[in-house]
């Protein structure tokens, strides 16, 4: 089992134990050195790393890493373990792997509980707070490459909550099913979008298209039968980080009622 930490910067003690593997995202865009492993050896995307965001190091994982089990989490998101808002120390909040070790005789994904957004769908939140043809476009290729999704796509982007951030643990053979199905679409939506006048925040929108259809993939899953829903954990997840509530729900707001789109992260 390996859980693989995208990251762009150093970042605390949780990854010098031998469950975690810190990968340098976007090592081929910048120079600097953290120490940690680069995404951009072997088989990778490291160059699209200022439009995939942490799907590079998804990427490298899937062509590099040999693991029963395969996680991608972030610098200052995780999952959170027994200890999760017990003390100030964030750090400790993190699920460890004596913690996860046994849940995977009982799951075979793990999986960040959902985001809810209560007056919004999937599809009318990303409409809002990015740009809605994306999606759209989106639904065209699988509609062309992957037909047997359509009817998972449309029901997944009328909910109102899914699982967010692309954070997960599957199985190796889960995960390899995934990537190729995630990263043939994405590859194709990169060609059909073209160059766009998009600022540094909104142009990582592969990134956020993979968050939806990441939803679309595991309902098809589960109405075949692949995913047992018994099998499938979740688990808070920990923001080393503290999130400013007022401003994320004022964003939040804005971009519904006065549609003015997100200019950054909350």
């Amino acid at each position: 089992m390996k859980l693989i930490i995208a990251t762009h910067r150093q970042y605390g003690d949780i990854i010098l134990n031998d469950l975690y593997l810190p990968v340098q995202v976007g090592s081929d865009l910048n120079s600097t050195d953290l120490g940690y492993q680069k995404d951009n050896v072997g088989d990778n995307i490291s160059a699209k790393n200022n439009k995939y965001s942490e799907l590079t190091a998804l990427y490298w994982a899937w062509k590099h890493v040999d693991a029963e089990y395969i996680g991608l989490v972030h610098y200052r998101r995780h999952f959170g373990g027994k200890n999760y808002h017990h003390g100030k120390d964030r750090l400790s909040w993190i699920i460890t792997k004596s913690e996860l070790e046994p849940m995977l005789d009982k799951y075979d994904v793990i999986l960040p509980k959902k985001r809810r957004y209560y007056i919004e769908t999937l599809y009318s939140h990303y409409a809002h707070t990015h740009y809605s043809n994306q999606l759209d476009v989106t639904f065209d290729i699988i509609k062309e490459k992957y037909p047997k999704y359509v009817d998972a796509y449309k029901k997944v982007v009328n909910k109102t909550s899914g699982y967010m951030f692309n954070m997960v643990i599957m199985k190796k053979d889960l995960l390899d099913a995934y990537c190729t199905w995630l990263f043939d679409i994405l590859f194709e939506l990169e060609k059909r979008l073209g160059t766009q006048n998009l600022d540094a925040f909104q142009q990582r929108l592969y990134g956020r298209v993979s968050e939806i259809i990441f939803n679309v993939w595991l309902e098809k899953q589960f109405e075949n039968g692949v995913i047992d829903k018994k099998r499938v954990n979740e688990l808070p997840v920990v923001y080393l980080e503290k999130s400013n509530f007022n401003k994320k729900l004022v964003a939040f707001l804005m971009a519904k009622f006065l549609g003015k789109k997100y200019q950054h992260s909350f």
